[in-house]
């Protein structure tokens, strides 16, 4: 298994509509990419780590596949559209990471 994993850097003037991101973003995104997504999970940053510090991310979604290429095989098809969204949920760029799944 493989995961997706979509962090949204905290900063200066930073925004993330959590409330479209959940209702509409995520939801589109299951309904395009189909039963290749096996999961998703969303965190809220909420906090640093020293007490009182803001949170480094604002938000992180999470995205379960088979296999790297399961991934491909089904987001490619709807890149332009999925990626086109992010506009109307946050103004940062989102930093993306592929992860092995070992546990």
């Amino acid at each position: 298994m493989i995961k997706v994993g979509v962090f949204y850097p905290n900063g200066e003037g930073a925004k993330f509509d959590m409330d479209y991101y959940l209702r509409k973003h995520i939801p589109m995104a299951k309904q395009k990419i189909g039963p290749a997504l096996k999961a998703v999970a969303v965190e809220q940053g909420i906090a640093g780590a020293q007490p009182g510090t803001p949170p480094p991310y604002l938000a992180v979604g999470h995205l379960t596949f088979d296999s790297i290429e399961s991934f491909m095989a089904a987001f490619v098809p709807h890149a332009p559209e999925i990626q086109a969204d992010v506009t109307n949920y946050t103004n940062v760029q989102p930093v993306i990471q592929f992860s092995e799944v070992k546990m």
